[in-house]
């Protein structure tokens, strides 16, 4: 008999390995300061005054030994207007990291990435901004360096570091649009309120509807002005500034995915929460018994190159996303689930599953109830002598209803004409729009099959979709 591993052996296992050795430490230390060196001496020939500073979980040592995260803040003059920020800072960057493959960035204003020594750098602008007195979202980040420096010590570095695993476990860590996860800050505080992920998955394994955590207590006796400013289900008051919740960016779906798995592993501790299995494509005859046997439809829509950086990519994607769910919702078609995939270089594609792709020829429109009399006039006006109308106008119950004939039948027939010119005008994000606009297509069941077999990463991508089971659910 297997003995079950009890949650402090777990950790103990688990932060042996992901502590950084003393010689990777030493690596990525130097590199930061070698970045930090460059962007400083970037400045001085370009004229430009700024406080060149390391920030980020390297700065905090609370970075992963496999995911170093080398930011380098450049803090410039409050006199610099605001729409010039991003390009600045960008011009500093790129010449501090010349000859290194660079990747623009955007958060809320551009910011460069690249790649040094195979380490990735993010240098960022921000203005030398005093607390309270904010122009960027990014002047905030020096002030979180020095709050969480001044108050973590060696034992609570090795909780976070246990934290950001466990979230990066399961697939809800960092901030960015792309995930819509837990931040590393968000994960700085939550172990400086709770001091232990055991106590935090114990904390949102009880979780509620809502949970509000004020470390610096600036709205002790003041919950109902925290509801009034805070509308999310999770309240983080970031303590170098209360009016912001840290926790804004946390998507729903990946803040129950994290009270679940932590139910999952207060009821049987694994290393594998830490460690997940890599993500698989099906076999091809799996996958495609998969898509046959299913008895849903799903239906994929592939669109090409769009124009944007990563961050402003994925911001687009999921507009377009939500926007799409919405019209074949307003077109009858029932969705199940949605998801959305992009290479970020020249595909990407929306899938769908729907209860059917093909719907009958007649719906039924309901109109106003007999108690409107005006109201009901009007819907007799215009559906008594219709084209349309195969049966009806009629009574039921309280209400004028009449049988009108479909003029889309197919999903494929719904959606090309209503993205036939790229469909910006009911409501794809305008970046995709155009993309659509060149050229895009739509699959289904087999048809998606022929995709997976072409393109591994959309296998594994439709995969995990048809699997749709989190790895640390036990059978």
């Amino acid at each position: 008999m297997i003995m079950q591993k009890d949650s402090l052996s777990v950790y103990r296992e688990v932060i042996a390995e992901i502590v950084p050795s003393e010689e990777r430490r030493a690596k990525i230390v130097s590199s930061a300061k070698e970045l930090e060196q460059r962007v400083s001496l970037a400045c001085e020939e370009m004229g430009v005054e700024a406080i060149v500073r390391v920030e980020g979980s390297v700065a905090k040592d609370t970075w992963l030994g496999d995911d170093p995260d080398v930011d380098v803040f450049v803090r410039l003059s409050t006199a610099i207007p605001r729409s010039s920020l991003g390009e600045v800072g960008l011009k500093i960057a790129r010449k501090a990291t010349e000859g290194m493959r660079q990747v623009e960035r955007f958060a809320e204003h551009p910011y460069l990435e690249a790649f040094m020594d195979g380490i990735r750098v993010n240098i960022v602008p921000c203005y030398d901004a005093r607390p309270g007195e904010w122009m960027s979202a990014t002047d905030r980040t020096p002030f979180h360096t020095n709050y969480v420096n001044e108050r973590l010590d060696e034992e609570l570095r090795r909780e976070v570091l246990l934290l950001k695993k466990f979230l990066k476990g399961i697939g809800v860590y960092g901030a960015e649009i792309r995930v819509g996860g837990f931040s590393g800050y968000l994960c700085e505080l939550l172990i400086l309120h709770y001091k232990t992920l055991d106590a935090i998955l114990r904390e949102f394994s009880a979780f509620n509807r809502r949970k509000i955590v004020d470390i610096e207590k600036f709205y002790e006796h003041r919950a109902r002005e925290v509801d009034l400013l805070f509308k999310e289900p999770l309240v983080i008051i970031d303590p170098v500034d209360k009016a912001r919740n840290v926790a804004s960016a946390v998507q729903p779906q990946k803040l129950y995915t994290l009270v679940g798995a932590a139910r999952a592993f207060i009821k049987d501790p694994s290393r594998s929460f830490f460690f997940p299995p890599k993500n698989k494509a099906m076999p091809s005859s799996k996958l495609m018994q998969a898509l046959e046997n299913r008895g849903s439809a799903i239906v994929l829509l592939a669109v090409g190159k769009i124009d944007a950086v990563p961050d402003v990519l994925w911001g687009q994607l999921h507009k377009t996303r939500r926007c799409l769910r919405k019209l074949l919702e307003l077109g009858d078609f029932t969705i199940f689930r949605d998801a959305v995939w992009s290479d970020e270089k020249s595909l990407s594609v929306f899938l769908f599953e729907l209860d059917q792709s093909t719907l009958s020829g007649v719906r039924l429109h309901l109109g106003p109830p007999l108690e409107r009399a005006k109201e009901c006039e009007d819907f007799l006006a215009k559906y008594n002598s219709s084209a349309d109308a195969v049966s009806g106008p009629y009574i039921s119950k309280e209400r004028w209803v009449v049988e009108l004939r479909r003029k889309f039948h197919t999903v494929a027939e719904f959606l090309n004409a209503k993205l036939e010119g790229g469909g910006e005008n009911v409501g794809v994000a305008k970046l995709v729009s155009k993309a659509i606009s060149s050229k895009f297509e739509i699959l289904e069941d087999k048809q998606v099959m022929a995709l997976c077999e072409k393109n591994s990463d959309i296998a594994v991508f439709i995969s995990e979709f048809l699997r749709e089971r989190p790895f640390w659910l036990k059978s």
